[in-house]
Parts: C-alpha cells; sequence; structure tokens
C-alpha cells in the first residue's frame, strides 16, 4: 500500500501568500496556481491586473513542475530541436511547459505538489513561485510543535 503526501488547501493558500506578497513588492500582478502531487487544482488567484493568458499558463506550469517532479525551466533547453527531449511540450494534451515559473513543492524529499506562476518575464515568475514555497516551508517549520524534553 501507498502512502501519498499531499498539500492540504490551507498549505496551498500559505503559498499563494507567499507568492502573492513577492509579486506586490516587485509590482508585477501575477496569477498562482497551486496543485497536488498529481496535478490537480487545489487553489488559484488572480491578483487585480493579472494577464488573462496567465491564467492557464499558470496551472499548465504548476501541473508541469507536479507531474515532472522538476521546475519547466529545466525543460526549456532541453526541449529544443536536436535535443532528445524534443517535443516533450506536448505532453498532457500540449499543456507541458518549458517556460519558467512552474516548481515543484517538496517537503523532504516528497513531491507533495506543484506552484505554478505566470505574468511577468519568466526569472520574475520563478522568483515568485520560489517565494511561495519559501513561505510555505518557513510557516511550516515555525508551526512544528517543538520536540518535548525528556525528564
Amino acid at each position: 500500500m501507498l502512502e501519498i503526501k499531499r498539500l492540504s488547501l490551507d498549505d496551498a493558500r500559505l503559498l499563494i501568500r507567499g507568492a502573492t506578497k513577492r509579486a506586490q513588492a516587485i509590482k508585477v500582478p501575477m496569477v498562482i496556481a497551486v496543485v497536488d502531487e498529481s496535478g490537480h487544482l487545489i487553489a488559484f488567484e488572480r491578483m487585480d491586473g493579472g494577464k488573462i493568458l496567465s491564467t492557464s499558463l499558470a496551472f499548465d506550469k504548476a501541473t508541469t513542475a507536479a507531474v515532472s517532479r522538476k521546475g519547466t525551466h529545466e525543460y526549456n533547453a532541453a526541449a529544443l530541436p536536436g535535443q532528445l527531449t524534443f517535443g516533450i511540450q506536448t505532453a498532457l494534451g500540449g499543456r507541458f511547459s518549458i517556460v519558467g515559473g512552474g516548481r515543484p513543492v517538496m517537503v523532504g524529499s516528497d513531491v507533495v505538489g506543484g506552484i505554478g506562476v505566470s505574468g511577468g518575464a519568466p526569472e520574475q515568475d520563478m522568483d515568485v513561485a520560489q517565494a511561495g514555497i519559501d513561505h510555505f516551508l518557513k510557516t511550516r517549520a515555525a508551526r512544528k510543535p517543538a520536540a518535548r524534553k525528556k525528564k
């Protein structure tokens, strides 16, 4: 039997909160999607001013990152004509994203979901996605109960 670790709705909201805070700091309205480890949507936010096209791009980036267990930017150069992974962008019914801004969410060695961000340049999207992950991990660590002391 398998035990699957998966993001909760509260976890997804933490990821979005951290990403949104960073997007506001750089003054770029973003669209943020959070999926579970299988690529199914958990939470989604389109900031005021977020691009219409970014709604599908953010979801595709999150899904790609979760199911491939890699950042979407890692596929960019590898998917060029002549490369062994050329054509991978046709996977998932053409929704496999090779544009930066999708990152897997990991707890320990387990991929528990993915976050996808769209609305800025790929480097900005990647930065905002990482900020969401950093906020999630920091908050999660702070919430862990202190280890009980032995008497």
